[in-house]
Parts: C-alpha cells; structure tokens; sequence
C-alpha cells in the first residue's frame, strides 16, 4: 500500500533525480513520480517564498493522495536550480502525470494553485 503524502517534501538533488527527473540520465523529459507534483523552487531569504510556503502546506494536505508537492532550495541545490535555469524565485514547477511539465514564477494566490492543480494537474 503506497503512503499518502500529506506534507511538503523538501528535496535534495538525489532525492529529485529519484522521484521527479534524473537529469544526468536523460535529457527527455521523464517524470519518475506516480502522483502529479508541484516543485517549489525557494530560498529562505525569499519573502514572497515564505508567502507561499503556508499555502503549498494547505495544498499539500488537501490534495494528499492526488498531488505531491516538492521544495527544492535553490542556496543548497544550486546545481539543480541551474538546470532548470531558475533565474527568480519563487519558481514553480507543475509536473503533470503524463506530457511536460509547466512554470509560473512569484508568489501565486491559492485560487490560482488550486486552478492548475484541477486544470492541468488532475485533468488526465
């Protein structure tokens, strides 16, 4: 039985090539994931990040078992961040099952996480 994932996860680089993209494996697009994800990419000196960091914990909790949403620190991942070529953040990065995956940079309101997450996170 899978667990259900009621929290932000925080990632590290390992942790991304395992659960969301393995970079240094592919440069096709693959998600690894089995639930639709929401990628935050922040820092924590970044105000509107701590805007939406209680909103991505609501979400994470209301959408349990439907979405899984991810934290990557751009200070400690570096690497990472320049591989999806982060230049502001927040950046986020919404991760469909099937078909690529779509940003939006700043600070989102609920309603408009809550409308990908219906429109293109759980359309398939």
């Amino acid at each position: 039985m899978e667990t259900i994932i009621k929290e932000v996860v925080h990632l590290t680089a390992q942790d991304f090539k395992e659960k969301v993209f393995d970079y240094e494996k592919g440069s096709e697009w693959k998600y690894e994931g089995n639930l639709p994800a929401i990628v935050d990419f922040y820092a924590d000196w970044c105000q509107p990040c701590k805007m939406i960091a209680p909103v991505l914990e609501e979400l994470a909790l209301e959408y349990a078992g439907k979405i899984v949403v991810y934290k990557v620190d751009t200070e400690n991942e570096q690497e990472l961040a320049s591989v999806f070529g982060i230049q502001s953040i927040p950046t986020l990065l919404f991760i469909p099952k099937e078909g690529q995956p779509q940003s939006a940079m700043g600070a989102l309101p609920k309603h408009s996480f809550e409308k990908v997450i219906n429109d293109i996170l759980l359309k398939n």
